[in-house]
């Protein structure tokens, strides 16, 4: 099956998504600018920097073009960025080389915008690749932290994924995980979804035999498509300990 993820337009949106100024996401004053700053917030208004067991290494799962992976090694050692995207990764590891990478983002109509995504944070911790969250390598080990934003209601099976947490988090480690619960078959079978309209509590109910939810929040998200359109979600923000 052709991977959704996989075009140019959808490239630049997501780059815009993770780098891009506050001005040039919402140019709107009386937009949604709640809903700013969505990738760095997924792991600082989550994490709990005083819980941590250690500083070793973070795994990123569903981090497309990277940007919460750079703010992941602000606080660890080693962080692992995997995403099934393949022109996703190959911008996160264009912008960890590098430091900036030049791209488009659609104005209207066929009109297009160029910018720069910059990194701030160091590269030197990072390490980006191709990967399927539902079937990822026993060898891959376990992780002080693992960050997963919007990725569940993506996946073909989020149960394969769900049911692998308890071997991805080290004990006493953090699960640090978004959702909006956007679920649509284009993605995933009607059957696999979490839930229809209770998936947040059967995500809980699946995650409590191994973890402990710490902290839930709403965190709101914008998308720019164009400069008069735009995607507004509010996503399930949970931090879970593993027990």
């Amino acid at each position: 099956m052709k991977n959704p993820y996989e075009s140019s337009k959808l490239l630049g949106e997501y780059l815009l998504f993770h780098y891009g100024a506050d001005a040039e996401v919402m140019p709107w004053e009386n937009g949604p600018v709640d809903g700013l700053q969505f990738v760095r917030r997924t792991v600082e208004d989550l994490m709990d920097l005083e819980g941590l067991i250690g500083e070793g290494k973070a795994l990123d799962l569903g981090c497309a073009v990277g940007g919460s992976t750079f703010v992941l090694a602000k606080y660890f050692n080693s962080v692992l960025g995997i995403d099934s995207s393949e022109s996703f990764i190959e911008a996160a590891k264009k912008l960890s080389k590098e430091g900036y990478l030049e791209y488009e983002y659609l104005v209207e109509g066929d009109k297009y915008e160029k910018t720069v995504a910059r990194r701030t944070e160091t590269s030197g911790k990072v390490l980006f690749s191709v990967g399927d969250a539902c079937d990822l390598p026993s060898e891959i080990g376990s992780f002080d932290l693992v960050h997963a934003a919007n990725l569940i209601c993506r996946l073909p099976d989020p149960r394969l994924l769900i049911e692998r947490f308890a071997d991805l988090v080290k004990i006493g480690g953090q699960l640090v995980l978004t959702t909006p619960f956007t679920w649509l078959e284009e993605y995933t079978s009607q059957s696999l979804w979490l839930g229809n309209g209770d998936s947040k509590e059967n995500l809980e109910q699946m995650l409590g035999t191994q973890f402990k939810l710490e902290k839930s929040i709403n965190l709101p998200f914008v998308i720019r498509e164009h400069r008069r359109k735009f995607q507004y979600s509010v996503s399930f923000g949970t931090r879970w300990k593993r027990i």
